[in-house]
């Protein structure tokens, strides 16, 4: 790597927590991690041993600032593999500038950010599919996305992966074996078995990529579109799942013509539901151009939530959700709501081989635990803890790549080619997932993954 004599040869010092707490922790990392905040500390650091905590405070000459205690690490045990301090002090946000600035006289550089991550990965402490999980575990939002993160980061990825490299370098050591002895036309890898060998990798790396759409969803919350016709109570509905007045009710149709979109987490998933323009035909260019926008979030939504709110035939509520042009990955539940109005179990009866339905109603909160059993119940998550999931969609790119290499090499076995071409499509599946865990990287690779950290991490 370009930059690593670069990056170990300076100590950056950064704060590693947000502002506003009742103690900010600042971190170093470097060469002269421990001597620099020896030098502003009142207690000597350069022979205390590593996993240590020192108490004493920081001065600027006969400045006080504060009371600490300092952490500190030795190298390679620590978080970045390199000499490295954590200083606790109060959360004031004068007291942490003034030891921030204080540090940087000394000598330290204020770090990018994701720097103290990415030194981690380049001293070989993580590989980078674990560094970029670092990323997604701090901005987890959900249980569900939290497991992902915390299973890629104890290093889920990198154990499949591996597994899967040797094998192939196994494939691809007998074949370049064969290319040796060309001349001579002997086979040292066994054709049927070769094939056998991808077939089970090509399998497992289309099950990683099949992964990733329910990871992605997983990781960035379930969006959730409300739909159906004006006044049949989707905004009621959105209030009533998020628990305040958030859209505006009224008995006036087509009152809701902008997005109100609101987040809540069940079952430790997180859903994103968008309330959506009333859909009908209408000579309003207002309310026409918002029931256009609901439609296009309802094509994306990863579930919607059908409303009716009066008697309709079978083929009547058909036509309508016909209408709304859905893909097969979507999921469809259908809601009869003010259910104290209306008898809803003929329609129910008629349409739920088709689709989940229920009977609710949004104004008085009936039904709506059966509701929230019906979402997290269709998001369809009954992995095990540990399960790989890919969330990352740089990591699905890749594995589509392998997948097709992949392909491609089974049909040169197929087609008995040579084992030259062959063993092409092999390196390209390896370059492919050596990308994920940064066995095979690139500088702007690199700076376009951690640019997007925060500072301290």
């Amino acid at each position: 790597m370009s930059n690593r004599t670069e990056l170990s040869s300076t100590t950056i010092v950064a704060p590693a927590t947000a502002p506003g707490g009742a103690i900010a922790l600042i971190r170093l990392s470097g060469p002269e991690a421990i001597a620099l905040t020896e030098r502003v500390f009142s207690q000597p650091l350069t022979q205390a041993p590593g996993h240590t905590l020192h108490f004493g405070t920081i001065s600027d000459n006969d400045r006080m600032l504060d009371e600490v205690l300092v952490s500190v690490f030795r190298a390679p045990r620590s978080y970045t593999g390199e000499e490295m301090v954590e200083i606790s002090c109060h959360g004031s946000a004068y007291i942490t500038h003034e030891i921030l600035s204080l540090l940087t006289r000394h000598g330290a550089v204020p770090a990018a950010a994701g720097e103290f991550t990415q030194r981690a990965f380049l001293n070989g402490k993580l590989d980078l599919s674990q560094a970029e999980a670092v990323a997604d575990l701090i901005a987890s939002e959900s249980g569900a996305a939290h497991r992902i993160a915390l299973n890629q980061m104890r290093g889920g990825y990198a154990t499949e992966l591996a597994g899967l490299r040797e094998k192939l370098l196994h494939i691809a050591s007998l074949l370049e074996l064969e290319l040796d002895f060309s001349e001579e036309d002997v086979e040292f890898a066994d054709r049927s078995e070769l094939q056998g060998l991808l077939t089970e990798i090509l399998h497992r790396c289309r099950l990683l990529a099949g992964s990733f759409r329910t990871g992605n969803v997983l990781k960035n919350g379930v969006p959730v579109a409300i739909a159906g016709a004006p006044n049949a109570g989707k905004s009621t509905l959105l209030n009533r799942l998020v628990g305040e007045e958030r859209a505006i009710v009224s008995e006036v149709a087509g009152t809701t013509r902008d997005l109100i979109e609101e987040s809540i987490t069940l079952g430790g998933i997180r859903f994103r539901f968008i309330d959506t323009a009333g859909l009908r035909h209408t000579e309003d260019s207002i309310e026409a151009l918002g029931i256009e926008r609901a439609k296009e979030r309802i094509r994306h939504a990863t579930l919607v939530l059908f409303l009716l709110a009066e008697p309709r035939t079978p083929a009547e509520v058909l036509e309508s959700i016909d209408a709304l042009k859905l893909s097969d990955e979507q999921h469809l539940i259908l809601l009869f709501n003010k259910q104290d109005l209306w008898d809803t179990a003929p329609l129910a009866e008629a349409l739920s081989h088709r689709w989940p339905t229920l009977s609710l109603s949004a104004r008085s909160g009936e039904g709506l635990e059966e509701l929230q059993t019906l979402l997290i119940d269709s998001v369809g998550d009954n992995r095990s803890a540990d399960a790989l999931v890919v969330s990352n969609i740089r990591h699905y790119e890749a594995l589509l790549q392998a997948t097709a290499a992949l392909e491609r090499g089974l049909t040169g076995l197929e087609n008995t080619l040579s084992a030259d071409l062959v063993s092409e499509e092999i390196r390209q599946v390896l370059h492919h997932l050596g990308t994920i865990t940064g066995e095979i990287t690139t500088d702007d690779i690199l700076c376009h993954i951690f640019s997007k950290f925060c500072i301290g991490k």
